[in-house]
C-alpha cells in the first residue's frame, strides 16, 4: 500500500519542500506554501476508459468552426480588442485597478448583448442587486433580457445558470466567489483556482461565454495564482488615469485574435462611451503656435495616435537644475537633454530647468517620441514656435543620429491624414539637422540667417 508523508507545496507555482516556509523559494510569493499529503511507494496505474462516439478524436479537417465564430458584443472598441467579438465557450478575464470602470464596461456589454435578444446573467459578488440597478438606470443599461444575481457561492451561481440558461455569463469578480469543495477564504489561491476551473469547465461544456473580473495587486499584476491566466482564453487589461476620463483596453493574451489591438473609451456622467477616433484627445486646440510644443505620432497597439509634447525651459541659478517630466520616461528625457547639449549645439541647456509633459494624460513609453521631445525642448530653449503643421517621430541615439522606428509608414500616413504637411523622421539624419529644420520652418528670413550662424 502507498504511504503518505508530510510535504509542503506552493499553491502558486508547485514548488515543494519538506519544511514549512512563509515565502515560496521559487516564485517568492508570501503565504502560498501549504501542507499537502504526498503519496509515496507503489500506487495503482490509471486504467484507460472506453470512449463513446461523441468523444472520439476526429480529423482536423472534419471539425466544424461555425460554433467558434466571433459574435459582436455591440461595443466596437471592445470587439476590436477581442478580435471581432465574443466566441462561444470562451473564458475572458478582465483586470484593472479599483475604480477604473471594469463593472461599468461589463454592464454596458451585458446591456448591448441583451438588447440584441440574447439572455445575459450578470452575477455581482461585490454589490447588491439594487446598486447595480441604480448604475444601470444611470447609464441606460436597462434591458428585459439582462438578469442580475448577487451571489458569492459557486454552487448557487451554477444553479442560477441552470435556471436562467443565459447566452452570456458575467461574474464580478472571481476573487470574491468561493466554493465549498475547497478550503480557505475567498480570494486565496486554492479558492480562485477551484472557482475559475469550474466556471471554465461549464463554459466549454455548454458553449457559454464567460466574462470574469479579476483584481490586481499593488504592482499591477493580476491577483491570485498564475494558473488563472493560463486557464482563460483571453486576458484583457483595463487601464487609465483616474485624473482623466480616457480609458484603454489591451489584450495581454488572446487565443482568438491579435494581442496588439487597443480599445479607447471615455468615462462620462452617463457611463462609458466609445472613442473610435481618439486622434484629437491628445492635441491642444484653439490657440496660436507657441514655443516648446511639438506633435509626435505614437503607436498604441495597431493605432497611430498624434500626441502633443510640451516643454518649458527656464534659467536657474541652482547648482542642480530640475528635470520634471509627466507622461514620458525621465531617463530618456535626461539622455535627450545630454544629446542636445553635446550634439545639437545647445551648450547652456545644462544651466536651465527643463519641464516636459504630454497633453491629455497619455504616457509615451516608446523611443519613437524622442525626436519630438528634442524639438520641443529646443523650441522652448530658443523661444521659437514650431508650426502646427509639423510632426516629428524618431529614436535618438547617443551619437546624435535619428534612428528609424516601427510602423513609420503608418505614422506618416496618419500625420498626413490629420493635416501635418511637414514630417521630421529618419530622413533628417541627425538631431542637429532635425532641430535646425524645425527652427527654419518656424522663423522668418532674418531669423533664419541667425539660425544658420547658430
Amino acid at each position: 500500500m502507498a504511504r503518505s508523508t508530510s510535504t509542503f507545496r506552493c499553491s502558486e507555482c508547485g514548488w515543494s519542500t519538506l519544511k514549512w516556509a512563509g515565502r515560496c523559494g521559487e516564485c517568492q510569493q508570501w503565504g502560498t506554501v501549504v501542507d499537502v499529503a504526498e503519496a509515496t511507494g507503489i500506487v495503482r496505474a490509471v486504467q484507460a476508459v472506453q470512449l463513446g462516439e461523441a468523444r472520439m478524436a476526429r480529423s482536423i479537417v472534419d471539425v466544424q468552426t461555425e460554433d467558434a465564430a466571433h459574435r459582436p458584443s455591440g461595443i466596437g472598441e471592445f470587439d476590436r480588442v477581442l478580435g471581432g467579438g465574443i466566441v462561444a465557450g470562451a473564458a475572458i478575464l478582465l483586470s484593472g485597478e479599483p475604480g477604473v470602470g471594469k463593472s461599468t464596461l461589463l454592464l454596458e456589454v451585458a446591456a448591448r448583448v441583451a438588447a440584441g435578444g440574447r439572455r445575459v446573467l450578470y452575477v455581482t459578488a461585490e454589490e447588491s442587486v439594487a446598486q447595480v440597478r441604480l448604475r444601470a438606470g444611470r447609464t441606460g443599461a436597462l434591458q428585459s433580457e439582462l438578469f442580475l444575481a448577487a451571489e458569492t457561492d459557486l454552487a448557487t451561481i451554477l444553479g442560477q445558470v441552470d435556471a436562467i440558461r443565459p447566452a452570456l455569463l458575467i461574474v464580478d469578480s472571481v476573487q470574491t466567489v468561493s466554493s465549498s469543495l475547497s478550503d480557505g477564504l475567498p480570494g486565496q489561491p486554492s479558492q480562485v483556482r477551484e472557482v475559475a476551473s469550474t466556471l471554465i469547465r461549464v463554459a466549454k461544456e455548454r458553449q457559454l461565454p464567460v466574462l470574469l473580473v479579476g483584481h490586481v495587486t499593488k504592482d499591477g499584476s493580476i491577483a491570485g495564482p498564475r494558473l488563472l491566466e493560463h486557464l482563460v482564453d483571453v486576458v484583457c487589461q483595463f487601464e487609465g488615469d483616474r485624473q482623466t476620463a480616457l480609458r484603454f483596453v489591451r489584450a495581454l493574451k488572446n487565443r482568438f485574435g491579435p494581442t496588439d489591438e487597443v480599445g479607447c473609451f471615455e468615462m462620462t456622467g452617463e457611463g462609458i462611451a466609445e472613442v473610435p477616433d481618439p486622434s484629437g484627445l491628445f492635441l491642444s486646440s484653439g490657440r496660436s503656435a507657441v514655443s516648446g510644443t511639438c506633435v509626435t505620432v505614437a503607436l498604441e497597439g495597431r493605432r497611430a495616435l498624434p500626441v502633443e509634447v510640451q516643454a518649458l525651459v527656464v534659467s536657474t541659478k541652482a547648482p542642480q537644475p530640475r528635470r520634471v517630466v509627466n507622461g514620458v520616461d525621465p531617463s530618456r528625457v535626461a539622455m535627450i537633454i545630454a544629446v542636445l547639449e553635446r550634439r545639437a549645439g545647445l551648450k547652456t541647456l545644462g544651466e536651465h530647468d527643463v519641464y516636459v509633459s504630454t497633453v491629455g494624460g497619455v504616457r509615451l513609453a516608446e523611443p519613437g517620441a524622442d525626436l519630438a521631445i528634442a524639438v520641443a525642448i529646443a523650441s522652448a530653449m530658443r523661444d521659437r514656435a514650431v508650426p502646427h503643421e509639423l510632426a516629428a517621430f524618431g529614436e535618438i541615439s547617443l551619437a546624435g543620429e535619428v534612428r528609424p522606428v516601427t510602423a513609420a509608414k503608418q505614422r506618416g500616413a496618419e500625420a498626413k491624414r490629420l493635416g501635418y504637411t511637414t514630417i521630421l523622421d529618419v530622413e533628417a539624419g541627425s538631431v542637429h539637422a532635425a532641430v535646425q529644420r524645425a527652427m527654419m520652418a518656424a522663423t522668418g528670413p532674418r531669423e533664419r540667417e541667425l539660425d544658420a550662424a547658430f
